[in-house]
């Protein structure tokens, strides 16, 4: 039976986050659930956990504000904020057990500006690069960063996880101009291939997680 993770993102009426902050709130928010002590070992959402990962990681993006917020606040979870972005992930369930509070948040209406272009990411701060050729919703594109994180959290090393962790998991999400993103292509960063039921082409490389840690 298929799972979804959740993940929802709190939108104001008169309090819209920024583009660059829900990407990056999204890409953090999943790394938290990996890491969390109730994903692993005998935690309460290990098996659930398991069950996700054993077939295709999919992800589902709400937004929600006031009532709806606090409804979703008060289910287990994991909430992080990243500037003016608040995102609330949640363990993945088969896709008929959704929380009715949950399912019955919109999907729609996750498109966000960002009024200044970000800055340059760091050296040394694990990047998730997105694809500039194509048009994604800022909801389908946070799903995206989202699966680049869980690849690179995937491939990296115990010792390396443990020290991302402890550091609050640092890292940027960019969209990488065309040139690069021809380059990172060449590399053996993970790269995500979308099975294209929203927005894009089915085989669609959307994201590409660039990790120091995973350069060869």
């Amino acid at each position: 039976m298929e799972h979804v993770l959740t993940l929802v993102i709190r939108v104001e009426k008169n309090a819209r986050p920024q583009q660059t902050d829900a990407l990056e709130a999204a890409a953090t928010a999943v790394l938290a659930i990996l890491a969390d002590e109730r994903s692993t070992g005998e935690g309460e959402w290990a098996a659930a956990m398991t069950a996700w990962q054993d077939r295709r990681i999919r992800k589902v993006v709400r937004r929600a504000r006031g009532a709806e917020w606090r409804r979703a606040e008060a289910l287990p979870g994991v909430t992080v904020i990243q500037g003016t972005a608040e995102v609330r992930v949640f363990p993945p369930v088969p896709l008929d057990d959704v929380p009715k509070d949950l399912a019955k948040l919109q999907v729609a209406g996750t498109d966000f500006d960002q009024p200044e272009p970000p800055a340059v990411p760091h050296p040394g701060v694990p990047v998730i690069w997105i694809n500039p050729t194509l048009q994604m919703s800022s909801g389908k594109t946070m799903a995206q960063v989202g699966h680049g994180a869980q690849l690179a959290w995937l491939a990296l090393s115990e010792a390396a996880r443990k020290d991302w962790s402890a550091a609050n998991f640092p890292l940027a999400v960019r969209k990488a101009n065309p040139a690069h993103w021809t380059q990172l292509l060449q590399t053996d960063f993970p790269v995500i291939q979308d099975a294209g039921f929203t927005e894009i082409e089915p085989g669609s490389r959307t994201v590409i997680a660039e990790h120091p840690q995973l350069r060869r």
